[in-house]
């Protein structure tokens, strides 16, 4: 996108003597966020955790914070006998929380200011590699640090009327640093064959995209197989102590909960460049993106483009309940920037309609409260284009288009240390997301930018997690939801990537409009942890799909396997 070149070398030049330090950002999947979650509802109170609606997380951030956190559990004076962390001590951690701060710590060592002993390796590997513990290979020095670690994750799985072995296999190589303190970098390839599920396989079929990821090319000629290249990487850099900027090739993720009605890293990455200000209770974030409209790809040939915009303003109300508000805006025109929409400052709906509303505009607000150091709740509103006088008036109006998301977690449930669990709702209505053209809706390369489901669909998520000693992770999740599919002649909304203008009435759509599916996915996963980010992993995952007039189809699949620096792949839909 030249646009994000021009940018990037533009703010270059007006902040070169940038002497504030830089900062890389947790994985998407990464075990910390979980954990971070557990501290944020225990500590009930968290300067950076409380923005923690916008991921990926930055690690000098958490580190700040994890450390501070840390010494809170002691209460230690100050050089003049003050107490430091008054008003702390219903802050109470188990000794599993400990060991997880400890790796928290351990996996960002180059913030951490307190001792890093404990963070070497007895027995480096021929003396130069695995120095420290979570790296293979690390370069600590004055004006430059450096981890370079491997990427591996294979897995074996079996289901249910498959007579073919499931399969993924993924290696590659991961780097970060920063230079100087003034610049931030990390970048992440990974090659990957797969054959998942079946539903993973028609949904590839159907998206013409690999779930997660994008372009993909058939494994040795087998149509049930993919093979696809994954690359990730950005710089960053500061302004000033308060605004850092970030130029790159990823995902970000809107959101405290499973799902975000705004934006997902569900789906494939972008080219993006994001400026995140942060300062007394505010945390104000800009984010352009450049994404590919929905396509069919024929031979060798240069795609076409659509770009995004998005703002998201997250104020911290008191210290223990944040309050955001969010704006987007897919330009209905591709292979051309609107430079309306670099204006930094938030309600792009003004801009949309100052240049005869062509494009796709959609706004929300979230929020999140710690409750009492043991539980916390949350919620998304999606406001699509609607109109007021019709949710009251005509309930079933095809105008109706919003969304909403509602849930809570509980730590250490029911006295149980480290049992957490966690429930969600999500339901959108029908036509969300879509627009009046192709190019417009709410999706990147054949997937949604936001819930993986669409629109027209009401969904329930259950998940409980457990930790019963410091390697062991256990968990459980059981996804419900139903959803309303289009057919060949009828569009009910269901399907994002329709032009909402080919309806066939503007009444009579409710959530589940159509042919309504019901699907029912459970899964069950333990995992041991051999050494720092190296996994071994089991899963149980059952699926029932029941759509009316079609056989029930039924999805049992048993998975084995081993990862290293990578997150678990998840058939959750």
């Amino acid at each position: 996108m030249q646009v994000i070149k021009s940018l990037t070398k533009l703010l270059f030049f007006l902040f070169p003597v940038s002497v504030f330090s830089q900062t890389t950002y947790l994985p998407e999947g990464a075990k910390e966020y979980h954990i971070l979650d557990r501290l944020q509802i225990k500590a009930g109170q968290s300067a950076n955790l409380n923005f923690s609606t916008l991921k990926p997380f930055s690690r000098k951030f958490i580190v700040a914070d994890v450390e501070f956190l840390d010494s809170a559990r002691y209460g230690y004076l100050n050089a003049n006998g003050q107490d430091n962390y008054k008003g702390w001590t219903d802050f109470k951690t188990t000794p599993i929380d400990d060991y997880n701060i400890r790796s928290i710590l351990m996996n960002s060592a180059e913030w951490v200011s307190g001792s890093h002993e404990d963070f070497f390796s007895k027995k480096p590997v021929l003396k130069h590699f695995y120095v420290s513990k979570p790296n293979m290979y690390e370069v600590n020095t004055k004006d430059f640090f450096l981890a370079l670690n491997p990427v591996f994750q294979f897995n074996l799985s079996h289901e249910s009327n498959n007579s073919q072995r499931l399969y993924l296999n993924s290696r590659g190589l991961t780097a970060r640093g920063r230079i100087a303190n003034k610049i931030g970098f990390s970048a992440t390839v990974v090659d990957n064959q797969e054959r998942g599920p079946g539903y993973f396989t028609k949904m590839v079929r159907d998206l013409r995209a690999v779930p997660g990821y994008g372009f993909f090319k058939s494994f040795k000629r087998d149509s049930t197989a993919v093979d696809y290249f994954d690359a990730r990487g950005y710089v960053t850099f500061s302004a000033t102590k308060y605004i850092n900027f970030q130029a790159g090739y990823d995902k970000n993720f809107i959101g405290n909960g499973y799902r975000s009605l705004f934006l997902s890293d569900w789906g494939n990455s972008y080219l993006f460049f994001k400026i995140n200000t942060r300062i007394w209770k505010l945390n104000y974030q800009n984010l352009f993106m450049e994404l590919m409209p929905q396509y069919v790809k024929n031979g060798d040939s240069l795609l076409d483009r659509k770009y995004a915009a998005m703002h998201h303003l997250s104020v911290n109300v008191t210290k223990w309940l944040n309050i955001g508000l969010f704006e987007g805006v897919i330009f209905g025109r591709k292979n051309r920037f609107d430079f309306q929409y670099l204006n930094p400052i938030i309600f792009f709906r003004h801009i949309e309609g100052m240049i005869g509303s062509p494009d796709n505009a959609v706004a929300g607000i979230d929020f999140k409260a710690n409750v009492a150091h043991t539980a916390q709740f949350y919620g998304q509103v999606l406001f699509d284009e609607f109109l007021i006088k019709n949710v009251r008036s005509h309930p079933t109006s095809w105008t109706n288009k919003f969304g909403f998301q509602l849930g809570g977690k509980y730590v250490d449930a029911f006295g149980i240390k480290n049992l957490d669990l966690q429930a969600e709702v999500n339901r959108v209505r029908p036509f969300t997301y879509s627009h009046n053209n192709l190019i417009g809706n709410y999706t990147h390369y054949n997937q949604p930018l936001a819930h993986p489901l669409g629109a027209n669909f009401q969904e329930f998520i259950g998940i409980a997690r457990y930790q019963p000693a410091p390697r062991w992770y256990i968990s459980g999740t059981a996804i419900y939801y139903y959803k309303g599919l289009d057919t060949a002649t009828a569009n009910f909304g269901g399907d994002i990537f329709r032009n909402y203008l080919d309806r066939l009435s503007d009444e009579g759509f409710k959530v589940g409009s159509g042919q309504k599916v019901k699907v029912f996915n459970g899964i069950l996963e333990a995992s041991y942890e051999l050494r720092e980010n190296f996994f071994i992993d089991f899963s149980l995952n059952q699926r029932l799909y029941s759509l009316a007039g079609t056989p029930r189809l039924t999805s049992t699949m048993i998975t084995g396997g081993i990862r290293l620096n990578m997150s678990r792949r998840k058939y959750d839909y």
